[in-house]
């Protein structure tokens, strides 16, 4: 419980020391990370309430309180103010900010919630909570580390199964349904994306599964991820190819390879997010590949697959330790193949503390 308050008070630390007067936060990432209580998004509104100089509190629902007090929230000795079915719950936060200028709203917060907000609290202007949320988030403590890589030791060990799933014959769909299996059975509590990418598909970084059957030689990229117990996230990538790839997709991966394992050396605090994305970048266009590069190389990763810190040009925010991100460089042509390598590392003293440890090298399946 401990931990909550902990984080509580920084919020609120941040939002002492910031031209917002308060923050909302309804139901959603930065709420479970806030206070552990996962409330569901309903219509009815769930939020927590940081003001300055004041107690933070709870609304909730009336039928919602049991669910609040019984998560680790009813244990922080912090109010919890309910409203009922014919009340207002915009008017009873209204009642007591009335008379502020601005207001933060956490990210995930639903666009009506925040119009009839914004019409309670007249006269108050609006603003995103993100920045001051983040600074929480991207800095992992000891103990977000191992449950992060306990995510990886899981995703890890579920690709170490899928070089036997994929046979000449299967579909990708058919593919996908076993390694969702797997990744509920590595301990996960649920599966957040399965990508099985093969042949041309290889090319598209976000495909989706298909009912397109492998054939032989032709790559296949394999992109997982779940949730675990703890609320933190997995997520890792190996190109896997059946048969004998030829000599331009060899030397391709090779480039690729190098990439991945630069960027990964380049991690120490101090570096600019968009550095670490620049060092790969600069690699695959010095040896002709550069082009076909055409994402970002990583995101920050934590109780969302997809969080602050993003690794891409324009971010110049300098690593700090504690940082968790993936570095996932490829190359694709499209319609034609694909490749890509993905670790979720940490910024340590020393360098990147990588997470993912499964063999890089293309895994070729004869």
């Amino acid at each position: 419980m401990q931990t909550y308050l902990s984080r509580i008070a920084q919020l609120q630390n941040q939002v002492e020391s910031s031209d917002v007067d308060a923050v909302v936060v309804s139901p959603g990432p930065d709420l479970l990370y806030l206070t552990g209580y996962d409330a569901i998004p309903l219509e009815r509104l769930t939020a927590l309430v940081v003001r300055k100089g004041a107690a933070p509190f709870l609304v909730s629902p009336l039928l919602e309180r049991a669910a609040a007090a019984a998560s680790p929230f009813g244990s922080l000795n912090l109010e919890i103010r309910t409203w009922t079915e014919t009340e207002s719950p915009y008017q009873l936060i209204a009642s007591e900010l009335a008379d502020i200028e601005k207001f933060a709203v956490d990210g995930r917060m639903w666009a009506e919630k925040l119009i009839r907000m914004q019409q309670a609290i007249s006269g108050a202007k609006a603003v995103s909570a993100t920045p001051l949320i983040s600074q929480l988030r991207m800095r992992k403590t000891q103990s977000e580390v191992e449950a992060l890589r306990e995510a990886g030791a899981a995703i890890d060990w579920v690709h170490s199964q899928v070089a036997d799933l994929l046979k000449p014959g299967r579909t990708e769909a058919e593919v996908g349904a076993d390694i969702a299996k797997l990744i509920r059975d590595s301990g996960h509590s649920t599966v957040d994306f399965v990508i099985v990418g093969s042949g041309p598909n290889s090319a598209s970084p976000h495909h989706e599964l298909s009912d397109r059957v492998i054939r032989m030689n032709e790559p296949i990229v394999v992109d997982l991820g779940g949730t675990m117990p703890s609320g933190y996230c997995s997520d890792s990538t190996r190109t896997y190819f059946v048969g004998t790839p030829d000599a331009e997709y060899l030397e391709r991966y090779e480039i690729l390879l190098d990439a991945q394992q630069l960027a990964t050396a380049a991690v120490q605090p101090g570096i600019p997010c968009e550095e670490i994305d620049a060092v790969a970048r600069r690699h695959m266009t010095a040896n002709g590949i550069g082009e076909l590069f055409i994402h970002r190389i990583g995101h920050g990763i934590g109780m969302e697959t997809h969080e602050d810190p993003y690794m891409v040009a324009g971010n110049s925010l300098p690593l700090e330790l504690g940082f968790a991100f993936s570095i996932e460089p490829g190359f694709y042509e499209d319609g034609k193949a694909g490749a890509r390598i993905e670790d979720i590392v940490v910024c340590g003293e020393a360098g990147a503390i990588v997470l993912n440890n499964r063999p890089r090298e293309l895994h070729v399946i004869n």
